[in-house]
């Protein structure tokens, strides 16, 4: 994944309790939550927004593209003005696969998803809906101070193990990290790495070229840079391991690593990344999948289970279990 794209963003002022950068439009510090004071820099101004009203997710208002349906879960929308400011995305990603690329590559997916999912899916599956849109996204550099304690092979003398601790600063650049109400956690975590962020278009930019589908919307941001805090420690907790045992924790094999993140610094770039969602059905169901709008190779979503499949494998297993018991009394007896 390219990270050439910059994240580095004019700071008005700093957080006056942990001196934690302020962005323009920050309503709470992004590192420890606490209140902006007024006039830390100009909010953006209020926008009318299709807001789903079963998964939460908002995206742009258009007259013109009467959307009656959430372009994520094709449940109702209704007009809202929140309260709070909307931030805008900074900048965009292009479209790199069209629409029928992208409903190939959903039966393609479909027909290698293994035994257990039934073997007439790609020839029966209808889709009901391709839906692209660009979803919300932190493009994230953050400095964190990293305490651990593990145990590993140095210095444990007669014992296989000894007990280390201790704490060290770790910068992480270029995190991508889901601002998407749409999406959830994993997909958004399966296509990230994905995205070609050299060919990011400054989001002013967007009326003046053609960056994907003319039906494409954008999600909107409604949730505040501070948001991403918790994930983001998720994240930089998931990796952190791999670093410290590159030469922060002492010897050559560990076990029972457990770190804790706080951080220090937090400047983010708002990125719409291109997607199709896509509905279909089968027998009578609904399910999605969600196709990478770079790479169309890429494809994440659910899918119904062969259960008769299921069924037959059990039934196999326990017909194996049986006979090799009833060998195993033969062989006693005998």
């Amino acid at each position: 994944m390219s990270m050439s794209m910059g994240v580095s963003t004019a700071v008005a002022r700093c957080c006056a309790r942990c001196q934690g950068p302020l962005e323009p439009g920050d309503l709470r510090c992004a590192v420890c939550g606490l209140a902006a004071p007024q006039g830390s820099g100009p909010a953006p101004p209020p926008v009318q927004v299709l807001r789903c009203t079963e998964c939460g997710a908002a995206v742009a208002y258009s007259a013109e593209a009467q959307a009656p349906k959430c372009r994520f879960c094709g449940a109702i929308t209704r007009l809202e003005q929140p309260v709070d400011p909307i931030e805008q995305a900074d900048w965009l990603l292009p479209f790199g696969v069209p629409p029928a690329q992208a409903d190939k590559a959903l039966r393609q997916w479909m027909s290698t998803l293994g035994f257990f999912r039934p073997s007439d899916l790609s020839q029966a599956a209808t889709v009901e809906g391709l839906r692209p849109i660009w979803w919300a996204g932190w493009l994230v550099n953050a400095d964190a101070v990293v305490s651990w304690t593990a145990d590993s092979n140095a210095g444990a003398l007669r014992s296989a193990w000894a007990p280390h601790a201790g704490q060290t600063q770790l910068p992480f650049r270029g995190l991508l990290v889901s601002a998407s109400r749409g999406l959830s956690l994993d997909e958004s975590r399966e296509l990230a790495p994905y995205f070609r962020f050299d060919q990011a278009v400054p989001a002013a930019h967007r009326t003046q070229q053609q960056l994907g589908p003319a039906d494409a919307v954008l999600e909107q941001f409604d949730a505040q840079r501070s948001a991403a805090r918790k994930i983001l420690s998720e994240r930089i907790a998931a990796t952190a391991e791999d670093t410290l045992k590159q030469g922060v924790i002492p010897g050559s094999t560990f076990r029972n690593v457990h770190v804790a993140v706080l951080l220090r610094a937090l400047e983010a770039r708002r990125v719409a990344l291109p997607s199709y969602v896509l509905a279909y059905r089968y027998k009578g169901r609904s399910y999605r999948a969600i196709v990478h709008g770079q790479d169309a190779s890429r494809v994440t979503g659910t899918a119904p289970i062969a259960w008769g499949k299921v069924a037959l494998v059990i039934a196999g297993a326990l017909a194996l279990v049986a006979l090799v018991v009833a060998v195993f009394a033969l062989t006693r007896t005998g």
